[in-house]
């Protein structure tokens, strides 16, 4: 069964469709990177996906079941940009917001050894264990988003979707990010990630979605390279040089 399943799917808020007839489906242990211009439409895409809109025509399915009315939330963990003012000035400590992940599973009741040895777990995941008592404002923003992550793996999910996550993190840290969603790949985890970096996508996603309204192309980073996606999806022709076009 595919975890995620869109058919036909458009969406607008207006009268203009922000995505027009949308296809894919991703199955288990996928590890796919959408890419696109801006105001191209791969956030409301997500934004579908997770159930936060219906599709004007066309059906989103998660795990088998209609977008909207999924109700295991903890299977998926979302991560998203780091860029909220709010986010940045939470009195908590980062094993605490780790340890948010276990609240669909806990509810009301009392947190216990299995949900802090679980929270430990995913901290050394991440490679933060030694940050778990620090507050989350005092981390870099390479660092929070590992922190989200590790909620994600701590609350058990089976998919993580990712929407430009590497925004506002420096150079060096995205290297390490990337280097993170490879290794929770190789390990089983099944990925979505909505991401600006193409070169990024290219190398270290296995299938590129490229989207423009419309989707260009669904395939292997290999071919979308040696297409003419790109070109017709951000409307240039400007290359790298090693001959991938970007915008």
């Amino acid at each position: 069964m595919s975890l995620i399943d869109v058919e036909d799917v458009s969406f607008g808020y207006t009268a203009s469709p922000v995505v027009a007839d949308i296809s894919f489906a991703v199955d288990p242990g996928e590890y796919v990177g959408i890419i696109g211009p801006n105001g191209s439409g791969k956030s409301t895409l997500l934004q579908l996906i997770l159930g936060l809109h219906n599709p004007d025509e066309g059906s989103v399915r998660l795990f088998g079941h209609p977008a909207r009315e999924f109700v295991e939330r903890e299977r998926v963990g979302y991560v998203a940009q780091d860029v909220t003012e709010n986010t940045k000035q939470m009195p908590i400590t980062v094993a605490e917001v780790v340890l948010m992940g276990r609240f669909p599973h806990t509810g009301f009741g009392r947190v216990g050894a299995k949900d802090r040895e679980l929270t430990r777990r995913a901290l050394r995941t991440v490679g933060i264990e030694h940050l778990a008592d620090r507050r989350i404002t005092k981390l870099s923003g390479g660092q929070r988003q590992r922190a989200y992550i590790a909620r994600a793996l701590a609350g058990e999910a089976d998919l993580l979707v990712l929407d430009e996550p590497t925004v506002g993190v420096d150079a060096e840290s995205v290297d390490a990010f990337f280097d993170l969603l490879s290794d929770l790949n190789d390990e089983g985890m099944t990925i979505l990630l909505v991401e600006h970096d193409i070169g990024a996508v290219l190398e270290h996603t296995e299938r590129v979605l490229c989207l423009n309204r419309e989707l260009y192309f669904d395939g292997p980073p290999v071919e979308f390279a040696e297409s003419d996606a790109l070109d017709r999806a951000f409307g240039t022709n400007v290359r790298r040089d090693d001959g991938v076009t970007v915008a």
